[in-house]
């Protein structure tokens, strides 16, 4: 049984490790116009870009302001609405790890088995499909497909 200490560094090992595959996940998704349909994760990583550039200058400027309009008794309330804003861009983060790591369900699976096909029967050096295929295959998958094959032949899978 592990003590409530292995637990905290089981936990963060976890958190840490759901913010590295999210960051990973962000880099390798397609970010395609035929996707943003289909799939949250091209909103999700527009809005998490996003707030990785701005959320740390808003958890600033609010901590400033409120301590400036509300004085040194309301710091507590400021630095918690700061910690909200610093927080946003690691919760998306750890929403596209968590997903990144989610095994495909079973009507993606055999769009993702079609898609593998088809682009080693037009000649694309691909890894063998996985048994069970996780968001992370799909995207390195679509990326590949959009880098490498004509635009004329992904049109026809969206």
């Amino acid at each position: 049984m592990l003590t409530k200490k292995e637990e905290n560094l089981s936990l963060a090992l976890t958190i840490q490790t759901m913010v590295k595959d999210g960051q990973q996940y962000m880099q390798t998704w397609p970010m395609q116009q035929q996707l943003y349909a289909m799939f949250p994760e091209c909103r999700v990583i527009s809005a998490t870009k996003f707030s990785i550039k701005v959320m740390p200058a808003m958890a600033v400027l609010t901590v400033a302001v409120l301590v400036n309009l509300q004085g040194y008794e309301k710091l507590p309330q400021a630095l918690a609405a700061g910690a909200l804003f610093l927080s946003l861009p690691v919760q998306g983060l750890m929403w596209l790890g968590h997903r990144s790591n989610q095994i495909l369900p079973p009507s993606l699976k055999s769009w993702y088995l079609d898609i593998h096909h088809k682009m080693q029967m037009q000649g694309c050096a691909l890894q063998s499909p996985k048994a069970k295929p996780k968001y992370n295959e799909l995207a390195k998958l679509l990326k590949t497909a959009f880098d490498e094959l004509d635009k004329a032949f992904t049109k026809r899978w969206f």
